[in-house]
């Protein structure tokens, strides 16, 4: 059975983590409003659209924002104890500051887990479902790139001349085994060109041992330049929304970077960013409640709430840099995934040993 003060303690937190949420969902969906209504300002829709587009996008969004909001949450949580004077209360039926912190960091870490496991499946079925729906109305549909069990195949329009392209794999910056055919705007093939190798670090590819044949012509090259609108970082882009796939969907992505020969750090870099997920909330949680416990209590409501924007700011920086990591390949995304956690515990660990002495 769960103790009287513990069901307090939990309906608390999570009426304050309601009220947190709600104020983060309604800025996320004024901010997005604006920015789906700038997108489609020269089209004829009315609001429906940018309004329907801005929810199925919303769940994602706070996904990414959901270590903050348990941040904000275990900091107002306090700070309403405090006001309240419920520390010494909780001290009574024998619930020391160290406790305390038990109790909701314990409820956010099984938060967390179904959160990945049922909240994050939701949101990226929205999230594809809203970049399907959004890439209709994108100036960039004429320009189309996918991988299949036969390499890549990318469509391409320059001028009113298709191309269509085909290469066995990437290896650093060239592509193995190249096709393409060109059409007229009338879909007739003027010429297809075969290379054993293209150099696509620029927009104008750079083939090598080329054959051509152009309306039965054959010629042969040694190098060929040909102009397209794809680059190998525009390639790879292609394929860096992530937050669209479950987990099921990655691990059949991974399997398509490997036919690539793209390296699939950035796959298990999100992977393990979604497996540590729930640790990562946790800890934040934890560093909200250690920031309160070692903070003056006659500080106000708005200095408490600077304080811990300025500490998501700190953090989220943090595993910008390191999530960077992941695409220098000499360092493994492991340590660009769990690095910024291990190094948040370990000054948890150091504040939580100081704070059980209080």
């Amino acid at each position: 059975m769960i103790s009287i003060h513990k069901k307090y303690i939990y309906i608390k937190f999570f009426l304050i983590l309601s009220k947190v949420f709600t104020v983060f969902a309604s800025i996320v969906i004024i901010m997005n409003l604006f920015e789906e209504i700038s997108f489609f300002k020269n089209e004829e829709n009315n609001l429906l659209l940018p309004i329907f587009l801005t929810l199925l996008n919303l769940p994602s969004l706070l996904f990414e924002l959901f270590p903050f909001i348990f941040l904000i949450t275990s900091i107002y949580f306090f700070t309403e104890a405090f006001d309240l004077d419920e520390i010494n209360t909780y001290k009574i039926y024998g619930v020391t500051n160290l406790k305390l912190i038990k109790i909701i960091s314990t409820v956010t870490f099984f938060t967390g887990i179904l959160l990945i496991t049922i909240f994050y499946s939701f949101s990226t079925n929205l999230k594809y479902f809203y970049l399907d729906l959004k890439n209709q109305y994108s100036d960039d549909d004429k320009y189309l790139a996918a991988v299949t069990t036969n390499g890549l195949w990318i469509r391409d329009t320059i001028d009113n001349n298709v191309k269509y392209i085909n290469a066995d794999k990437i290896v650093g910056t060239d592509l193995l085994n190249v096709s393409i055919s060109e059409f007229d705007e009338n879909f007739n093939l003027e010429r297809s060109i075969t290379s054993a190798k293209a150099d696509i670090k620029k927009k104008t590819w750079v083939l090598k041992k080329v054959i051509l044949n152009s309306q039965n012509n054959i010629k042969k090259f040694d190098s060929l330049e040909v102009e397209t609108n794809f680059n190998i970082e525009r390639i790879l882009s292609i394929f860096d929304n992530l937050s669209s796939l479950n987990l099921i969907e990655l691990h059949k992505l991974e399997k398509d970077y490997e036919l690539l020969g793209y390296s699939i750090n950035v796959i298990n870099g999100h992977k393990h960013r979604i497996y540590s997920y729930p640790i990562y909330i946790t800890l934040m949680v934890i560093i909200g409640s250690i920031l309160m416990l070692n903070t003056k209590h006659n500080k106000s409501k708005v200095f408490h709430v600077l304080l811990g924007i300025l500490i998501s700011v700190i953090v989220y920086y943090i595993n910008y840099f390191f999530k960077t990591v992941i695409e220098t390949q000499d360092i493994p995304y492991i340590f660009s995934i769990w690095g910024p956690q291990i190094i948040l515990a370990m000054i948890i660990s150091i504040n939580l040993i100081k704070l059980n002495e209080k």
